[in-house]
């Protein structure tokens, strides 16, 4: 029989580069529109930039705002609701901006126009309540004085020769980049209308949080008159110090006091009530675990503070933000592999859900209404609006941007299972089943193990592991959320700490064992595969567990996996390893090697594939690398794919697509002969 040619086709990694991705999106002031940023990518020209749509939340066809920009992004309205201000890098007003810029754009349409000229850039912003000034956070030399200093100097560090970087902090790097390379994050104020620039933190030792990538670390009173934000009180600041809650008052004599600080809590993302009288932040309880939840709590005009919610067995993600009558808050949490958008009133005790999961990824509120971008594990973000009152008519869809391309792709079911885990506890799992599935064949079955571990596999379409991608080769993917994992509670998360790999692999093999009695499920062709603490875990199994034939597994894949722990401490995160692990290495070796795959290497025998990036700095390269060569010397079959220009990630659309090539090729390869998957 001839295959259908119109018949919708798997996804594969070319379609996946192709779909639209919806980011931040912010209501005006009076809730009619909605104004959001879409990130497009090109495989030819291994490239993506994102442009600003204008959406109506009250109905009507989405409209293209921007379309010159680089990147534009993290729009946000004028209190007047006149003016949508975003950061972009562009060539326009006769000069080509260097470093991001704010630029502000009418909704109605026409050129936007460049307002600021600072040399190091803008990371991130808000509008002040009266619309003629924005705060903003920008990487600055904190000795220096003024915009024409920071300038010179600007031009003289992008000139250099020399690459070299010489510190004596603590907090050198991040993620994928050096900082402080000099450099502080401080709070600048700008006149929107002449374009002056002062720096709010200049000549005081105050500095945004080191990791800060958005503004959720400051927010300005409804009057104007201060803006609270957090800080590191350390006198050296590291990745993972708890934070601490101060203002700074811009009228009369600028002055800095600090407002919460207290040593056995963590504060973070403020934000200020309709009237200005009391600050909403989250709090996490760090002097009693260092894998406490964040907690909702208030800062009241007297000084005092409380938690809005005291045992809500539930960690807060950020932003906040108020509902229109300053009596409720919304923030999203995880909740078994879903991610809400909860609504808690200030006499409450427990939020409600005001938006379900799948899983919500940017929100707004404004004038009663909400707007909000969710994803499930069958569909990529949407854009959808409703009223914040409880019980109104179901939301409505703002933009159609997939609809056409997405008609064109066949995805299989999603399942979600129970298993009984470590000590017979409930387990997660979620299921992504080939398109065409059918119970009476047989199918091999691929575990793809989350990273974090204080993260989930969730009712949520990834794009750098898209299991829909993966289950199109006729695999059955398995995603378990072990212990550790979050959205189910603080003793399922704090349950590894000390022992990491123990819990977490009777998880994983108890789902194994769950699969393979399936009678669908083709026990020859069973594979681990997983990326970051995933990595690890796979790393872990190979120690661990038998290879085949003796035990389940074929073959893995494991993606900027840590592989030694000691190593390991050239992280960015090292502060924070110590934490996890109960030990230092240096004054418990046995505890830290205990949890070390590399301690392990004698019984690993298992075909490995293994990835990384070299710009990694949460997973150090040497980790891939050490590994790679260990199963080399051991004479294991393995194959490196090495990125000299990927992070942690994957992002550059061509490097994805060798991938996910090699992914499913790797796969492929170690199938028993006879078996190499089924055509299609």
């Amino acid at each position: 029989m001839k295959e259908n040619k119109n018949k919708p086709a798997p996804l594969d990694v070319e379609t996946l580069w192709q779909i639209q991705r919806i980011g931040s999106l912010a209501l005006a002031p009076s809730g009619d529109l909605a104004v959001c940023s879409v990130a497009s990518y090109s495989m030819d020209k291994n490239q993506g930039s994102s442009s600003l749509w204008l959406l109506s939340t009250r109905g009507g066809a989405a409209r293209r705002l921007t379309s010159c920009g680089e990147k534009d992004g993290q729009p946000a309205w004028s209190p007047a609701g006149d003016r949508i201000a975003f950061i972009s890098k562009r060539n326009q007003q006769g000069r080509k901006d260097t470093t991001p810029q704010l630029y502000v754009v009418a909704p109605d349409g026409g050129e936007a126009v460049r307002c600021s000229d600072f040399a190091p850039g803008i990371e991130s912003f808000k509008w002040l309540p009266d619309g003629k000034r924005i705060v903003f956070a920008a990487w600055v030399w904190p000795e220096l004085k003024g915009g024409a200093a920071q300038a010179k100097r600007h031009k003289a560090f992008s000139e250099r020769k020399e690459t070299g970087y010489a510190s004596s902090q603590a907090y050198t790097r991040y993620w994928d980049h050096q900082v402080p390379m000099g450099r502080v994050l401080h709070l600048l104020l700008l006149d929107v209308q002449t374009g002056r620039i002062n720096d709010l933190f200049e000549g005081t030792p105050y500095e945004l949080p080191r990791d800060a990538g958005g503004n959720e670390v400051y927010d300005a009173s409804p009057d104007g008159s201060r803006i609270a934000f957090v800080h590191d009180p350390a006198a050296e600041p590291r990745l993972g110090n708890r934070l601490a809650l101060a203002q700074v008052r811009l009228k009369g004599r600028r002055r800095i006091e600090v407002l919460l600080d207290e040593p056995a809590w963590d504060f973070g993302a403020p934000r200020f009530s309709p009237d200005g009288s009391q600050l909403a932040l989250t709090a996490a309880h760090v002097g009693q675990h260092h894998t406490a939840l964040t907690e909702p709590a208030l800062l009241q005009a007297d000084g005092g503070w409380r938690l809005l919610a005291p045992g809500w067995d539930h960690s807060l993600n950020t932003p906040l933000r108020w509902a229109a009558d300053g009596k409720a808050l919304y923030f999203t949490a995880e909740e078994r592999g879903r991610c809400p958008l909860w609504r808690l009133g200030l006499e409450q005790t427990l939020p409600s859900v005001a938006q379900p999961g799948g899983w919500v990824q940017a929100f707004d509120a404004a004038a009663g209404t909400l707007a909000w971008v969710a994803d499930t594990a069958s569909h990529p973000g949407r854009a959808f609006a409703g009223t914040e009152q409880p019980g109104a008519e179901r939301a409505s869809r703002l933009e159609g941007f997939n609809n056409r391309l997405l008609k064109r792709v066949r995805l299989g079911d999603v399942r979600e299972v129970e298993i009984h885990g470590a000590g017979g506890a409930p387990v997660q799992m979620w299921l992504s089943l080939p398109p065409d599935f059918d119970a009476r064949k047989k199918y091999p079955i691929t575990q793809v193990i989350h990273g974090g571990p204080f993260a989930a596999a969730g009712d949520t379409f990834s794009y750098r592991w898209n299991a829909h991608v993966f289950a199109a080769a006729g695999h059955v993917i398995a995603q378990v959320n072990y212990h550790g994992s979050s959205g189910f509670g603080h003793a399922f998360r704090h349950s590894l700490i000390g022992r990491q790999g123990e819990l977490e692999l009777q998880d994983i093999e108890a789902a194994t064992q769950w699969l393979i009695a399936q009678p669908w499920a083709d026990r020859q062709r069973v594979f681990a595969t997983g990326g970051s603490y995933g990595g690890f875990l796979v790393a872990w199994i190979n120690g661990h567990v038998p290879a085949w034939p003796a035990g389940p597994y074929r073959a893995t894949i494991c993606h900027a996996g840590v592989f030694d722990r000691v190593a390991t401490f050239s992280a960015d995160s090292w502060p924070q390893r110590p934490l996890d692990l109960a030990a230092t290495y240096w004054e418990d070796m046995p505890r830290v090697l205990a949890q070390s795959p590399h301690n392990f290497a004698a019984r690993m025998n298992t075909p490995t594939l293994v990835i990384h990036g070299a710009q990694d700095f949460r997973v150090p390269d040497c980790n891939g690398l050490a590994y790679y060569n260990t199963l080399k010397a051991r004479g294991v079959d393995a194959r490196l794919l090495w990125f000299p220009d990927e992070n942690h990630w994957v992002l550059k659309p061509q490097n994805s697509r060798l991938w996910y090539r090699e992914f499913a090729a790797w796969l492929q390869a170690q199938s028993p002969p006879g078996k190499k998957g089924r055509r299609r």
